[in-house]
């Protein structure tokens, strides 16, 4: 959520940054008039409420000379009438300037690329070079159905279609890149680990910026009011909601999860197999740091991430997302790509974004400044990374001519000493 008082002070600043968004701008128009419709309620209701104070006061004085105050008990009742309308009102209005602050995005840091969309956005590096093949590399739906390993038909029967399902050496890959990159996180990058709950509330949803804008994306269970998660981030930033944080910062968390998405995409060559799937697995990393070091510490972010790609000898690319293309909640993000020749393009593993403190205020995450102050944190999350693409990435990428996979050397402790997938 943005801070009313930067709308209120700098309302050009924010249509520009809504616009650089292809946002609707005159969002900022309609807060402006819920804003001076609501002080200028809380004023009226004060002037009121001291009205009634000094004319109670009166009342007393008189009693005390033994005169009647019949006509002024009759104007406080009055009053007091009119200070419950007028509270409720004012309950009224600021339940609209809620919803409609909680239905604008973030703004985009200046220095990010301006563009309408994902053709806006700019490669800051690549890592590694593709593999070249002496002869057609296959899909890993293809290399996945003839290893055993992947099991699409009884996916879409059991529960439908968009649903992955790994068997054998196909699970093992999965669980054991689970574990290798909370390793590497936990050991060398610096991250607790926390294992959070794979449902949250409408709160939780709300602070961290899913809710109320993509409901429709989401598998909501009504009766409980629950949301299945789409994403880590959720839970594992919510843990500080509405706390003031007692501890030196940055806090760094990490946690693996299911993660659950209704938007998988229209049919077509990107959404079948495992590329655009309603639940799949993610190790996500979180951090709560000062205003003044965000910026720094995404950099450090998403090196983390790339660290685990790096250390698995995958070709990746690094995007820096252009103002139409960043999430509703980030002020700045970078996405790392991995190429994958069974599809003959780039498969997104992450995203890093640094959401400044426009998750903090709305889910009331504060710390305590180096004078004692009490200020909003600033929130960033990374993949670190997503699955079942990286599985892709691996299969497509280690293939061999007789259809055996040779897999990454920092994997192979994780999967028991096996080195190459075979039929």
């Amino acid at each position: 959520m943005l801070d009313i008082k930067r709308i209120r002070e700098r309302p050009e600043e924010i249509r520009q940054g809504l616009r650089a968004r292809g946002a609707d701008a005159s969002a900022v128009d309609a807060v402006l008039a819920l804003d001076t419709q609501r002080r200028d309620l809380l004023t009226a209701t004060e002037t009121r409420k001291s009205d009634r104070n000094r004319i109670s006061k009166t009342i007393g004085e008189r009693r005390k000379q033994g005169e009647d105050t019949a006509d002024m008990q009759a104007q406080v009742r009055d009053l007091g009438d009119e200070i419950s309308a007028m509270d409720e009102r004012v309950r009224e209005v600021e339940a609209q300037l809620e919803a409609r602050m909680l239905m604008i995005p973030n703004i985009p840091c200046p220095h990010i690329p301006v563009g309408p969309d994902a053709s806006g956005n700019r490669v800051v590096r690549t890592w590694g070079e593709p593999r070249t093949f002496n002869f057609q590399p296959k899909s890993h739906i293809e290399l996945g159905e003839k290893l055993g390993i992947f099991d699409f038909a009884r996916a879409t029967r059991m529960t439908g279609a968009g649903f992955p399902l790994l068997v054998g050496a196909g699970s093992r890959l999965q669980r054991g890149l689970i574990q290798y990159m909370l390793d590497l996180h936990i050991t060398e990058h610096g991250y607790t680990e926390i294992w959070p709950p794979a449902l949250c509330n409408t709160r939780s949803m709300t602070g961290t910026g899913q809710l109320p804008k993509m409901a429709e994306d989401m598998y909501h269970l009504v009766e409980d009011d629950l949301w299945m998660i789409p994403t880590a981030e959720v839970p594992v930033t919510n843990y500080y909601r509405e706390e003031i944080i007692d501890r030196p910062l940055p806090i760094s968390l990490t946690a693996y999860t299911p993660c659950f998405r209704r938007e998988a995409g229209a049919a077509g060559k990107g959404t079948r197999g495992m590329i655009r799937v309603h639940q799949f697995d993610k190790v996500e990393m979180v951090k709560f740091v000062e205003p003044a070091t965000s910026y720094d510490v995404l950099e450090a972010l998403t090196g983390n991430a790339e660290d685990v790609l790096q250390r698995l000898g995958l070709c990746y690319r690094v995007l820096e997302l252009c103002s139409g293309d960043i999430s509703f909640a980030a002020a700045k993000c970078y996405d790392l790509e991995l190429w994958a020749p069974g599809q003959d393009g780039w498969l997104e593993v992450s995203s890093c974004s640094n959401f400044e403190d426009f998750q903090a205020r709305r889910a009331g995450i504060r710390y305590r400044d180096s004078e004692g102050k009490v200020q909003f944190v600033h929130t960033l999350n990374g993949s670190g990374v997503a699955l079942p693409r990286l599985v892709v990435a691996i299969i497509e990428n280690g293939q061999q001519e007789d259809g055996s996979v040779i897999l990454p050397p920092a994997i192979v402790p994780y999967m028991g000493g096996m080195d190459r997938i075979t039929a």
